[in-house]
């Protein structure tokens, strides 16, 4: 397995393309199960856990075929296979996403209880609940998650939490119930708004996505097929622009919706980043001494949790005490202990998370816990003194599409050891 090495005090110049939105596109995967026609998906980034979710639907009978480096077409099965498909399900949390459609397209499902980042408690009970209301019958049975469904009829459901998940599957199943569906409390993220809109590319009646409540009117079939392009990677695009802000660059980023990540871009602005945006291109400019800032996660439109541990980061080298509560997942400050391995100094109580910055972080060799705290990591080799080695790399290819040489293209000095 390989190990990521960098060789820091490289200032980030250039200019850099963001992929596709990793968890628009597993969203996006599982729906078209839903659909009757087939569907070229086109900016979807080549990951790992794309990669592995293409993989199931296959197992799942669906046939997909990369025709290029970021473009897949996808014939969805007639029928599917009812083993589990534990291998490759195991690895991957976003597989609970194929609940929804299989249910509401066949009638059964089962998979494996789902893997991913060790970030915290991430119960499906709101996914169960939420499909149970519109007449599923779930239930976990030796690390398997079973079910079945006769007809799912619309109902009204309330999310005691606007899981992204949860509103994702209940979405999906909605499509194609008998009647309307309204849920309230639903998460509002941006892969919320592109997953209705591509249900609505394939005939859905999605309405609401990106607000409070969404109404899903139920259709008998999903019949049309055709193309689609999947949004650019908030988390992705906001992981750069840190990086450029930490290496006290100067670069620009290409193929951003900018409004996806307005809180990202604030807090950038109070710690004293220049970011100007130019349609969809940032640039990204640090040259002057960066302020101490203070975050708090929180579900869209807040400051995103996945965004925290690269903040973090780059706090460690910016004078002055920052403060950061993390209000999703308790295990994110895991990262912490690696940081200050490099020489930060940061003091964890409970969900909060105190920086004092200090002049430079040291290299050493780190071990990644999760995707973002394995991109965090990255940012900090690319800011301390002497050269980083990143074990468990293997999570930062489940969301990042050709890290290294991207970087590389901005002038980092980076590689990957065998």
């Amino acid at each position: 397995m390989s190990n990521i090495a960098i060789v820091g005090g490289q200032r980030l110049q250039g200019k850099v393309k963001v992929s596709g939105a990793k968890n628009a596109t597993l969203a996006i995967l599982g729906a078209a199960l839903l659909a009757n026609e087939s569907i070229i998906l086109e900016n979807v980034p080549d990951i790992s856990d794309v990669r592995i979710m293409v993989n199931i639907i296959r197992d799942l009978g669906g046939e997909i075929d990369w025709l290029d480096k970021e473009v897949i077409s996808f014939v969805p099965p007639k029928e599917i296979k009812k083993s589990p498909i534990y291998n490759n399900v195991k690895k991957l949390r976003a597989s609970n996403l194929l609940l929804g459609p299989l249910l509401a397209k066949f009638g059964y499902a089962e998979v494996a209880l789902p893997g991913g980042c060790n970030i915290g408690v991430r119960p499906m009970d709101l996914h169960f609940k939420g499909l149970a209301g519109l007449g599923a019958d779930l239930y976990i049975e030796r690390g398997c998650v079973k079910g079945s469904a006769k007809k799912l009829a619309g109902a009204r459901i309330y999310l005691d939490f606007p899981s992204v998940g949860a509103t994702e599957n209940i979405m999906m199943a909605a499509c194609l119930a008998e009647g309307q569906t309204i849920i309230e409390n639903v998460a509002k993220e941006p892969e919320i708004v592109d997953l209705a809109n591509f249900l609505n590319s394939l005939g859905g009646k999605v309405r609401g996505a990106g607000t409070d409540v969404i109404k899903i009117e139920g259709v008998k079939s999903l019949d049309r097929g055709g193309r689609y392009a999947v949004i650019p990677d908030r988390i992705e695009a906001g992981t750069f622009m840190v990086a450029i802000a930490a290496t006290r660059g100067d670069a620009i980023l290409e193929g951003v919706i900018p409004r996806h990540i307005e809180p990202l871009i604030a807090k950038l602005r109070e710690a004293n980043v220049e970011i100007t945006e130019e349609g969809d291109n940032l640039r990204v400019r640090a040259v002057s001494q960066l302020n101490p800032i203070d975050i708090k996660t929180l579900p869209y439109p807040g400051f995103p949790t996945d965004m925290q541990s690269q903040v973090m980061t780059l706090l460690t080298n910016v004078p002055g005490t920052s403060i950061i509560i993390e209000n999703i997942f308790e295990n994110r400050f895991q990262i912490s202990d690696e940081l200050k391995r490099m020489g930060a100094q940061i003091k964890v109580e409970g969900r909060m998370a105190v920086i004092e910055g200090v002049a430079s972080l040291q290299g050493t060799v780190v071990k990644a816990s999760d995707l973002r705290a394995g991109a965090a990591l990255v940012i900090a080799g690319l800011m301390a003194e002497g050269v980083t080695e990143i074990i468990n790399s293997f999570y930062i290819d489940r969301g990042y599409q050709d890290l290294e040489d991207k970087l590389s293209s901005l002038g980092a000095k980076i590689w990957r050891n065998d």
